[in-house]
């Protein structure tokens, strides 16, 4: 597509836009003079569906009218409430119903996954993951491999770019694998890092690692919602992700996980065992002794909470209208035409210098381009801060954009590209 730098081509592509109507489902952040600001933050927090209040009012008016009963009489029963998002989940995941399960936080479900999975045997006890991955996984695997007795230092491997680049090379991550061939216990990525957007290859990561031997787990926090992933086909064995940055849910909601149907139909599979993963038919009967629901859902720990997932059960219904294919094919053209207007900027006006640090290659990104900024970041950042855009900034100079399909539009595109070229100082 041959992109132009006008308002009235941004508005030919709305036009032309199928998903363009469910804009109007979210609620939009607006200014101390109540206008409406431009958002461009949902790989951080995403925008609130309007119909989350009612999806939660439901919960609550069954807790007033049933108490305790609510969890076998509400309109959606507490006692199996995960069921309810589980179909629509997997689809977004590419995963098949079993292998799913909405439970608990993102870092919390990392850390259940790795008891399970992370299983140091001899000479083969050391974690392979990216350099610079985001703080709470690099975290979440020094305390697992600690927890074991081992030194960070020594027993986690992180792979950097080569030097002078920004992303990293797939060949170089098999690379690093096949180095350590005999020494893998995990391997252990993002699915699309935070901070530069690039979308890691999954599946040749996934195969490599199951060629030495070992696991293959992702952090999908920033690629649930927003790319195309398909777990089961790709045979990832173990997977985990938050619900509120593309998916909408909510400061700090439910998080999913994804075991593969081999683990999670497999009730010998060591887990950190809870009330709410025993078996549904069998769970009131209080005995003694594991004996685990089939599927993700026996990983459970925990009793649903039900206000959280009601708002995730909203804006999985949206994704279910929209399908996430169709939300892909526009994330590409959004974020293709966001490069475009930003290259215009930077041809436009001499006082904005810049690198975009994520991949030209709109099969290596999601909903998100990295601007590296060579001079006056912050201030740049501000300006846009002032100017009823909503970005985000990452120390020390970078600024990231992300255009997401559901509720960006390609004005909203287009109007950022106008006030960045108004920048001066």
């Amino acid at each position: 597509m041959q992109f132009q730098n006008t308002i009235d081509f941004a508005r030919h592509l709305d036009q032309q836009d199928s998903l363009a109507p469910f804009r109007n489902e979210f609620y939009f952040p607006r200014n101390q003079n109540d206008e409406t600001q431009i958002y461009f933050c949902g790989n951080s927090l995403g925008l609130q569906p309007k119909s989350a209040a009612a999806a939660l009012n439901v919960e609550l008016e069954d807790w007033s009218a049933w108490g305790v009963e609510g969890h076998f009489h509400g309109r959606k029963p507490w006692f199996h409430y995960h069921k309810f998002l589980t179909e629509q989940a997997a689809k977004i995941v590419g995963a098949k119903p079993i292998e799913v399960v909405v439970m608990n936080q993102l870092t919390v479900n990392l850390h259940f996954l790795m008891a399970s999975f992370y299983k140091p045997n001899g000479n083969r006890y050391k974690i392979i993951m990216e350099a610079g991955a985001f703080p709470s996984d690099m975290y979440a695997v020094e305390s697992q491999v600690t927890f074991h007795g081992y030194k960070y230092e020594d027993a986690v491997i992180e792979v950097s770019p080569k030097p002078g680049q920004h992303i990293l090379q797939t060949q170089d991550i098999l690379d690093t694998i096949e180095a350590h061939k005999d020494e893998i216990a995990l391997v252990f990525f993002s699915g699309v890092q935070y901070y530069t957007g690039q979308y890691f290859d999954i599946q040749s990561i996934t195969k490599k690692a199951h060629e030495i031997g070992a696991i293959a787990g992702f952090d999908l926090a920033h690629a649930a919602g927003n790319i195309n992933v398909k777990l089961h086909d790709w045979d990832v064995d173990f997977a985990a992700w938050c619900s509120y940055k593309y998916l909408n849910s909510g400061p700090g909601n439910v998080s999913g996980i994804y075991i593969h149907e081999k683990h999670a139909t497999n009730p010998n599979q060591h887990r950190l065992a809870g009330w709410w993963g025993y078996r549904e038919d069998k769970r009131f009967l209080m005995q003694k002794g594991y004996a685990p629901e089939p599927g993700a859902a026996g990983w459970q720990m925990s009793n649903a909470p039900v206000f959280g997932m009601a708002v995730h059960s909203a804006s999985l219904e949206i994704f279910d209208r929209a399908g996430i294919d169709n939300l892909r094919a526009k994330s590409i053209a959004l974020t293709g035409y966001l490069e475009f207007i930003l290259n215009e900027v930077q041809k436009s006006n001499p006082q904005i210098k810049f690198q975009i640090i994520t991949p030209q290659d709109e099969q290596q990104r999601g909903a998100q381009l990295s601007l590296l900024v060579e001079q006056n970041g912050k201030k740049i950042f501000d300006f846009l801060t002032n100017n009823n855009v909503i970005a985000d900034w990452r120390e020390p100079n970078v600024i990231r954009i992300a255009p997401a399909p559901l509720y960006n539009s390609f004005e909203d595109v287009y109007q950022l590209g106008k006030i960045l070229s108004e920048f001066s100082i």
